[in-house]
């Protein structure tokens, strides 16, 4: 099959294109620059130049395709509602392209957008239609396309080396101010998947996944953030303490409205509908590797 991947550059999305093309798929990766074009060659792909915003150039890259796959967001967390709106206008573009030919689109969205947080979310469960990113509304909405659509969640961290997301802005924030900081009890829960198991998953989806399905990217099921700040201090050498809910936006600035959310979910029916397993290290595991904290990304990257 050839798959067109956005975001093939990204830190998903490199795994992705590496997952494709060791099972044997052709890959034609968008890239917005000559170092991502350089990087895809090297993996074996094709290069589509573009990017998330050039609606014409993701239309094109769908039509010559026999399958999409599109992880790419502009990650913008101070300025969510504008991309939100771009994702929204690439996945109708890209199922515009894609439209009464039964070919798969596999659509990104996130764990922490399902509605009603608290107790254990399943992949039958709706998203909040309140939250301004719609890639499973509108992703569902094309599946009466003649487009095999499916949607797969992910958690809020996919970790493993060269992570550049929320645990190293995390990790920042407690070298920046000296401690490791969890918000409350420190109990809410986090889900976690690392990145090659996330890229596997993709690939089954796209293989085998059912229109109109969502699929859930866990394997981690709710690590209690208190967790995931001690270990932080552990890797850091920096003591662990308590912030009020009034004290964390201070503390911890844009994050801390993800870092407080208990969004524990499960892919209890992910694995039985596709086989997948989750294989590599958990989160804890993955954060007594050096590799993350050698350095710490100050901002999440505007694009992956």
């Amino acid at each position: 099959m050839r798959v067109f991947v956005t975001g093939a550059t990204g830190f998903i999305g490199t795994a992705v294109v590496r997952e494709l093309i060791d099972a044997g798929h052709q890959v034609l990766g968008l890239a917005r620059s000559d170092a991502g074009a350089r990087s895809l060659v090297a993996a074996g792909a094709a290069v589509h130049r573009g990017s998330l915003e050039d609606l014409e150039t993701l239309r094109s890259g769908a039509a010559a395709s026999d399958g999409v796959i599109h992880t790419a967001f502009i990650h913008d967390f101070n300025n969510y509602g504008p991309a939100a709106e771009a994702d929204r206008r690439a996945i109708e573009t890209l199922g515009g392209a894609l439209a009464g030919s039964g070919r798969p689109l596999v659509v990104t969205s996130g764990t922490l957008l399902v509605q009603g947080q608290g107790s254990l979310a399943t992949e039958e469960d709706p998203s909040n239609p309140n939250f301004p990113r719609k890639s499973e509304e509108v992703a569902l909405a094309l599946a009466a396309s003649g487009i095999r659509t499916s949607v797969l969640r992910l958690s809020p961290s996919v970790h493993g080396n060269g992570d550049h997301g929320f645990v190293p802005r995390l990790i920042s924030v407690a070298r920046e101010k000296g401690v490791s900081a969890f918000i409350g009890d420190g109990l809410n829960r986090w889900p976690a998947v690392h990145r090659l198991d996330a890229a596997h998953l993709y690939r089954l989806v796209l293989e085998k996944g059912t229109p109109g399905a969502q699929y859930h990217g866990v394997a981690d099921e709710g690590i209690p953030t208190r967790e995931i700040a001690e270990a932080i201090g552990r890797g850091l050498n920096v003591p662990v303490v308590r912030k009020t809910n009034a004290e964390a936006a201070d503390h911890f600035g844009w994050i801390a409205r993800f870092f407080g959310i208990d969004g524990p979910a499960s892919s209890a029916l992910t694995q039985q509908r596709l086989g997948w397993r989750p294989v590599q290290p958990g989160l804890i595991a993955d954060l007594s590797a050096e590799h993350y904290f050698e350095s710490a990304a100050d901002t999440v990257p505007l694009h992956s």
